[in-house]
């Protein structure tokens, strides 16, 4: 790809790819730019990462006297779109 300028802001846009996708991410103001072709293949990675997500159920653990507090779990995704954008 060439380089962009953002039109928002003026600022760099610089590459970000993930697998298959390449899209520009403004370092100014986070604006996108990504081709027709690259909003194809984000729409079927986010199709296939919901697919995926009920496997990651777990059984509900019997609650005891004995236990304590698990640890603070990291914040999921809401979608792939989510986790790819993230700074």
């Amino acid at each position: 790809m060439d380089e962009l300028t953002c039109p928002q802001c003026q600022g760099t846009m610089a590459p970000r790819s993930l697998g298959l996708v390449s899209v520009r991410r403004c370092e100014g103001c986070g604006a996108l730019f990504l081709e027709s072709s690259a909003l194809g293949a984000l729409i079927e990675a986010e199709n296939d990462w919901h697919a995926h997500q009920s496997a990651n159920t777990a059984a509900l653990p019997r609650i005891t006297a004995e236990m304590s507090e698990p640890p603070a779990a990291q914040p999921r995704s809401r979608a792939y779109v989510e986790s790819l954008f993230r700074a």
